[in-house]
């Protein structure tokens, strides 16, 4: 009996894994990005007022996805502004490329990035914002060492990050510690300048330049 539900067990994940193939990737990509009931928990609209963003600022969403907060920072920065949004997904770049001209967003300029590389315009942002994409990056220190001639005096980092608790997150790994980003910040160069709890699921924080 055993022996027969762990068979069946098995040919449903078989059966699964067939589906998942035959699935647009880009969807999915989608999904995992937007879906879910992220509102609930991503809380935008709390996000976007603690950012605080200008009219006719310049902010760079790197690890841009879909575009969740995309264009929700191009509905900030208005006309004058200027969003980059910052992927190494080209699919994914080029999609939201294509809504962005369909929505008249003009401000939103894809940035098809490197690994190590964001490839920002010197002196260029007033804001550098990464959600849920720091544990993707490889050597944080030299990585955020590298974007500070991106940013213009006074300019900020905003690190919204996964903190773990969900059983997902522990197995595959995509979480960060507090103190370790903020060790890691410092070693770049910043200090903490703000931090939210407001977020169940992730820690927020927001750097400055030293």
């Amino acid at each position: 009996m055993r022996r027969r539900k762990l068979l069946g067990v098995a040919l449903a994940l078989l059966a699964i894994a067939a589906l998942a193939g035959w699935l647009n990737r880009t969807a999915l990509k989608r999904w995992v990005y937007e879906g879910g009931g992220r509102n609930a928990w991503q809380q935008p609209d709390e996000v976007m007022r603690a950012l605080a963003i200008a009219p006719g600022a310049r902010v760079a969403d790197i690890g841009s996805g879909g575009g969740y907060f995309t264009f929700r920072f191009a509905r900030a920065v208005g006309p004058s502004g200027k969003v980059y949004a910052v992927d190494i997904d080209e699919e994914m770049l080029r999609q939201l490329g294509e809504r962005a001209q369909r929505d008249g967003l003009t401000v939103v300029e894809p940035i098809l990035a490197a690994p190590d590389d964001p490839k920002l315009p010197a002196g260029g942002v007033d804001m550098i914002f990464v959600c849920n994409t720091y544990h993707h990056l490889d050597n944080h220190i030299d990585y955020f060492r590298r974007l500070r001639p991106s940013l213009r005096p006074g300019g900020r980092i905003a690190i919204v990050e996964l903190r773990g608790e969900s059983w997902l997150g522990k197995i595959f790994g995509h979480t960060t510690r507090k103190d370790v980003m903020v060790s890691e910040m410092e070693a770049a160069g910043y200090r903490l300048e703000q931090q939210f709890d407001f977020l169940s699921r992730q820690h927020f924080l927001i750097f400055t330049a030293k």
